[in-house]
Order: structure tokens, then sequence, then C-alpha cells
């Protein structure tokens, strides 16, 4: 279950003063990065959880469209609450979080992400249950990346067969792999963590076919955005850069 909903909200001033903080460290990062071939370019995905929907309204009249959410309720309220506010307003929406076989109906119909697949069966409700008509739901599998005992995600040596299931779900979209790797204080080996996440993208990629192939690493937070920039991040999930920190 969520923390409690923050009740110190930051200004729309303050928000969209952060935000634009945040895209000039993704742009900095990004002009020193190498070529990656086929891997998108950096994205801010700001991830609002705990913040309501006017906080994530004041960001999107600073011209921010990509959300993301831990908790499908709480994502689903606020999703709502922003279309009903204004239903021209397009905004793309991520679920992030871990996801329970008993919340996929409610991610596969109304997010347009999902990041943290971490088993076939997740997949396939997903798929089941994405209504005709909708866009295929763009999704990532999350990689446990650091081994941690109590971490989500596959392990590497299981994505490619993963992978190769999934792109065969014909109402999901397979882009890319997601991690959270464990907090290190020495750059050098926090950046070693993502750069074996964008390795497992590629040795991926040689198993399907060009039109399955991955395009996007979910990698790197508020503290180590700029590492992650540097090994091949292309959706970076920020939140208390933006947000400030959460109550509860």
């Amino acid at each position: 279950m969520p923390s409690q909903i923050s009740t110190t909200l930051p200004s729309p001033e303050k928000l969209q003063e952060a935000r634009a903080k945040v895209l000039a460290r993704i742009a900095a990062a990004e002009a020193s990065r190498p070529a990656f071939e086929g891997i998108a370019a950096p994205a801010l995905l700001a991830v609002s959880k705990t913040f309501p929907a006017e906080s994530v309204l004041a960001l999107a009249r600073a011209g921010q469209r990509d959300f993301g959410e831990n908790y499908v309720q709480e994502g689903l309220d606020k999703l709502l609450a922003c279309r009903a506010f204004d239903p021209d307003l397009k905004l793309c929406w991520h679920f992030v979080g871990p996801l329970q076989s008993n919340k996929t109906r409610l991610v596969a119909e109304h997010f347009d992400w999902v990041h943290s697949i971490d088993r076939l069966k997740i997949a396939q409700r997903l798929n089941d249950q994405r209504p005709e008509g909708m866009p295929a739901l763009q999704v990532c599998i999350q990689v446990n990346i650091s081994g941690e005992s109590t971490k989500s995600g596959v392990q590497p040596a299981e994505v490619a067969g993963l992978a190769q299931a999934i792109s065969g779900l014909g109402r999901l979209k397979l882009r890319g792999l997601m991690a959270i790797p464990e907090r290190l204080d020495h750059p050098a080996k926090q950046s070693e963590a993502f750069a074996a996440l964008r390795a497992c993208l590629e040795a991926t990629n040689l198993g399907l076919s060009p039109e399955k192939q991955m395009d996007q690493l979910s990698m790197g937070m508020s503290a180590d955005l700029e590492l992650a920039v540097a090994q091949g991040a292309s959706w970076l999930r920020v939140g208390t850069a933006i947000f400030g920190h959460r109550a509860g």
C-alpha cells in the first residue's frame, strides 16, 4: 500500500523549477555520452507517487507528459482525476512498481507503459486484459541486475527467454529492460550495474528479430541519473529531485 499522501506540497513554480533543473542535468549528461546504437535518447519520467493530481497538472502545464506511478489504485485515481480536469490533456502514464496478478486488469485498461514485468504470468494477464482498440501496452522487463534478495526482477540469465515469450504476445510491445541497482557509494561500481543492464539488452536483442528488438533502458533516479545516462539510460525515473521528499 502507498505511504501517506504528502500534505506539504511544493508550489507549481517550485515544481516547474525543479523539473527544469533535472532536464538540464539530463541534457548535460547526454552531451558527453557515447552513441549507443538502437537505444533511445534519454527522457524524463516524473515519478509522482504520493503526490496528488494537482502536482501532476502543475508539471503538465510546463510541458511534462510522462508520469510514473508505483501503486495501482493511487495511480488510477490520479490518472482519472487528471483526465476529468482536462479531457484534452494527453499524458502518458507509466506503471513502475511491483505488479500483482489481481491488479493487472486496471493497469491493462488504463496505463500506457509497464516497466516492472518480472514473470510471464503477469505479461500474459496484461496481454489478455488489454482492451481491443487500445494501442499495444508498452512494456519493459524488470531485471534484478545486482542480485539482491530483496529486489524484484528476473535474473539476467532469464531475460532472453522471457523476452522471447513476451515478444509473441500481440497486445504488448516489448520495449526494453528496467532495473533498480543496489545503491553504492562508489560511482564506478554504480556505473558497472548500469552498464550490465545495457549489455543484457544488447545480448537479448541478438536473439530477437529486428522488428522485435528493444530500444529502452529504464534506469537511473534522482541521485544517479548522470551515471545512468552515461551508460545508455533512456527513461530516467525521477521523483525526489522534482517533488521533494515524500511524507510517511
